[in-house]
């Protein structure tokens, strides 16, 4: 079974949006830099580099009509493929509000700005052509594989990407968006829409109800128990890959968009460890690898699986508990540090 972790690559508005003043946060949203360290992007090549995983990258584009032709992220990029990852494009359609004086003044007039399902089909050709030409500007292969930013969808989105030619897309979590659209009600597998290959970021049931409560396998959002647990599941259902979705700023705590002031996140880091550490001692039951990789595999019965796989209550009742009490200690040490450095 293949198992794709993937890493949506990209900067903040960092609250330009809400108070004009205010700037985006650009390199320090990859690197994450910690007393001189990079605690997110170096991090994580450390992990996969361990034990020769193949990752995916999905990189962000349209933030270039802030930061220009020479934005910092080309050189970050062409880092990665460097390393033997794949490089994918992801876009936030948000960005290209940049490209306007008046962005400002656009954002107060029509706020969801970020939106990909429901879009023009034009305005979403036009990004879909940026992120095309940018990969070129940087060097980089062609993507085969794209996401959009809050993982938004529709059938409308899917025409543009197979005009676009690019066959794979990972636009489906549905416990971070579900646009309703009962043909994308997809947990997991590899399906085609419109003529492009959706393979979804996993969706599980971490605890029940009168109902399942539905839970998308993130780093951030799951244990690693919880984690091994859904692998062993999958690899017994017979599913052919797992897709996982993790943001290199993860690795850090910081004081909302302040990214001035950060500590290592200890408990999301021994997430990510551990799960490299056990694809690494289960290498017969699991090859981690990119996205193109996995899409491209010839399709069987078995492609159009979509399992609703269960988790154990008992293990994410464990994960709820850690995480209030991190970040509750993380807020804490990061408040201590801003006193000590105000002091100083």
């Amino acid at each position: 079974m293949r198992v794709c972790i993937t890493i949506d690559t990209e900067f903040s508005i960092g609250g330009a949006f809400a108070d004009p003043a205010r700037r985006p946060v650009g390199e320090a949203m990859v690197r994450c830099d910690v007393d001189g360290r990079s605690q997110g992007l170096d991090f994580m090549l450390d992990c996969f580099g361990r034990h020769d995983l193949q990752a995916t990258f999905f990189v962000e584009t349209l933030q270039r009509y802030y930061f220009g032709a020479a934005d910092p992220m080309g050189a970050l990029a062409r880092r990665v493929a460097g390393a033997g990852h794949e490089v994918q494009l992801h876009q936030h359609p948000c960005w290209s509000l940049f490209q306007h004086p008046d962005w400002a003044e656009r954002v107060r007039r029509q706020p969801r700005q970020d939106d990909f399902a429901g879009r023009d089909p034009a305005s979403t050709r036009a990004l879909l052509r940026q992120g095309l030409e940018t990969f070129a500007d940087w060097g980089l292969p062609r993507p085969q594989v794209f996401r959009s930013g809050s993982l938004q969808h529709d059938d409308a989105l899917y025409a543009a990407l197979a005009e676009a030619g690019i066959p794979y897309a990972s636009n489906v979590g549905l416990a971070i968006y579900d646009s309703g659209l009962p043909e994308y009600r997809l947990y997991a597998g590899r399906h085609l829409r419109q003529g492009v290959l959706e393979c979804p970021v996993l969706t599980f049931s971490d605890w029940r109800l009168w109902r399942p409560h539905l839970k998308t396998l993130t780093i951030s959002g799951t244990s690693l128990a919880e984690t091994i647990t859904l692998l062993e599941r999958a690899h017994a259902a017979g599913l052919e890959q797992v897709v996982l979705l993790t943001h290199p700023f993860e690795y850090v705590q910081s004081r909302g968009d302040d990214f001035g002031l950060l500590r290592p996140h200890a408990v999301n880091q021994r997430r990510l460890r551990g799960l490299c550490d056990y694809l690494g001692a289960h290498r017969q039951q699991y090859q981690g690898c990119g996205m193109a990789q996995a899409a491209a595999q010839p399709l069987s019965a078995a492609s159009a699986a979509n399992p609703l796989l269960r988790g154990q209550a008992w293990q994410s009742a464990g994960r709820i508990a850690t995480q209030l009490l991190y970040d509750r200690y993380g807020e804490w040490r990061l408040a201590r540090r801003a006193a000590q450095g105000a002091a100083a």
